[in-house]
């Protein structure tokens, strides 16, 4: 039997964990939602099942990939983010989808600071990007935020995309350590 470890990171109103079966129920409300268009669906509950199952087997196969994203103070489920590269991927992305009731609160910032720190020290990586839609007005906002930069747009299987490039560890101050606990 395969198992792997999924480190638990917290920053200051959020726990990075494993994902849970009881995350699904919020993931699949999620892909009902026209939101979830920026990030392939609307999904049925199978297909969305699967969809959580490949982000945990990510972590199996690659060391790393998406965490869940844990409210502190509630212990509600508001979405996932972390280093990511599924097959086909060029290079390594950071990644990140709130659900609904999660939006506006800085939590994608958080919770992809914290990602990218994890990516850069622990990881090694020397580079990541961030893939967006270009009607995905709030990512880019959470991309700009993170001090990524418009590199250049492609054709993916979801339509026109872009790459926004962020600023490489030695240009972050400790690397970024600072993001996790």
């Amino acid at each position: 039997m395969m198992r792997y470890d999924v480190p638990q990171l917290e920053t200051e109103r959020l726990i990075l964990r494993a994902h849970r079966e009881s995350d699904i129920a919020s993931e699949i409300e999620f892909f009902q939602t026209d939101a979830s268009k920026m990030v392939g669906g609307p999904k049925d509950a199978g297909d969305v099942w699967r969809y959580i199952s490949m982000m945990m087997g990510h972590w199996a196969l690659r060391g790393y990939g998406m965490w869940a994203l844990e409210e502190k103070a509630t212990g509600t489920y508001v979405g996932r983010a972390g280093p990511w590269m599924p097959l086909g991927y060029d290079e390594p992305e950071i990644g990140w989808t709130l659900m609904n009731h999660a939006t506006g609160k800085g939590y994608a910032t958080e919770a992809a600071l914290s990602a990218r720190a994890y990516a850069y020290d622990v990881l090694g990586w020397s580079t990541a990007i961030s893939l967006t839609l270009p009607e995905n007005t709030a990512s880019q906002a959470v991309a700009k935020r993170l001090g990524a930069t418009l590199e250049r747009t492609f054709e993916s299987k979801y339509g026109t995309a872009q790459i926004w490039r962020h600023p490489g560890p030695d240009d972050l101050e400790n690397g970024g350590m600072e993001a996790y606990a």
